[in-house]
């Protein structure tokens, strides 16, 4: 009797684990347990599957024109492979990066604002007039220079510009004037110690880069406006360069006697000083500086609010991207064509002194 008893006992305990496990609805369990084989173990999917990766079909990415767009086309090139390999470690996997180089920087605002490209590489004066189709993700550091005085008499004591270890958050423009006569003439009053008037500077020839340059067009605008109560319009004789290569060229000429140009413009064309544009002598014996700008806050890497691939989520993974790109050497290569060191989280009000120059220059425009 009490045998059957335990017997009944038994089998009453081995139809309760199995409707134990009925109850968590592990079907392949229970018919592995009725097949009399081992169960396997469970595991919990939910948490532990890889989630799947986005799939993105092409990535557009612009340039503004600061170089000569072959130049620029040609050192970005191996970008598109070590984008593509960053954001799959975000979870993205981009079919195809294109590159192009927009032929103003306007072009380039433009299709941010339109959503024709989705990641634009932009001053910061292009960003601030576009802003209402870019969002901001990244500011680019830059090596700092020997010179950052305010004073050009000091940059030309102290020639060549280089550049230090100091990562910088900002530069600034610099007006620089050629081996022209009237170029000569001006860099004789600064280097003796002597101020410029509005009539030595509205007496020569300028080059100057298009209205949303920061360092072609707005901080020289600012520059004229706080020292003489004046802008580039009011200049007589300017022409307008769709790159810094064309300005430079336009020097070396002859052709212009002041160009303005980001403050280590000189050391991107010393070679082609006495090569291509034919001078005898060095850029830094034939160039000096005659106005110095306040301090730009330095590019954006911006992306386009109307493109279908942008949210908070694919934003963050770029930011993460091009930052590690950057600290890697071929990155480095990369983004060394536009002076780039590195990149730091940026927000837009970090360029709030942009939009009060792009004000500036719209009141002196009407």
């Amino acid at each position: 009797m009490r045998n059957r008893w335990m017997l009944t006992a038994v089998f009453a305990l081995g139809v309760g684990l199995l409707a134990g496990c009925g109850a968590n609805g592990n079907t392949a369990n229970n018919g592995a347990a009725a097949d009399n084989t081992t169960p396997a173990p469970q595991t919990n999917t939910a948490q532990e599957a890889t989630p799947s990766a986005t799939e993105i079909k092409e990535l557009k990415v612009s340039f503004v024109p600061s170089k000569d767009p072959d130049q620029i086309i040609t050192a970005t090139d191996p970008l598109k492979d070590l984008l593509k390999e960053q954001l799959a470690t975000e979870g993205y996997n981009v079919e195809t990066v294109t590159i192009d180089v927009g032929t103003t920087y306007e072009a380039v605002g433009e299709a941010l604002t339109a959503g024709t490209t989705d990641i634009g590489f932009i001053p910061g004066g292009t960003y601030a007039l576009y802003d209402d189709g870019a969002d901001v993700i990244l500011t680019a550091t830059r090596a700092g220079l020997s010179n950052d005085s305010d004073n050009p008499k000091d940059w030309n004591d102290n020639k060549p510009t280089a550049p230090t270890d100091k990562q910088a958050t900002y530069y600034r423009s610099i007006a620089i004037a050629g081996p022209t006569d009237k170029g000569k003439e001006l860099a004789a009053k600064v280097n003796a110690g002597e101020s410029l008037t509005w009539e030595d500077l509205d007496s020569a020839n300028w080059a100057v880069m298009s209205t949303s340059s920061s360092a072609g067009y707005i901080y020289p605008t600012l520059w004229l406006q706080k020292n003489y109560d004046k802008s580039i319009t009011d200049l007589k004789h300017v022409v307008t360069s769709d790159s810094y290569g064309s300005s430079f060229a336009r020097l070396a000429a002859g052709q212009v006697d002041i160009i303005v140009a980001f403050a280590d413009a000189r050391r991107d064309y010393e070679e082609k000083w006495t090569t291509e544009f034919s001078r005898s002598a060095s850029i830094w014996d034939e160039t000096n500086v005659i106005g110095v700008t306040e301090g730009i806050y330095n590019d954006t890497i911006s992306v386009s609010k109307n493109s279908s691939l942008m949210d908070d989520q694919f934003k963050s993974a770029l930011q993460k991207a091009f930052i590690a790109i950057a600290q890697t050497d071929k990155g480095k290569e990369v983004i060394a064509v536009y002076s780039h060191e590195g990149y730091q989280e940026a927000k837009s009000s970090d360029y709030d002194n942009e939009r009060k120059a792009q004000e500036l220059i719209k009141s002196q425009k009407q």
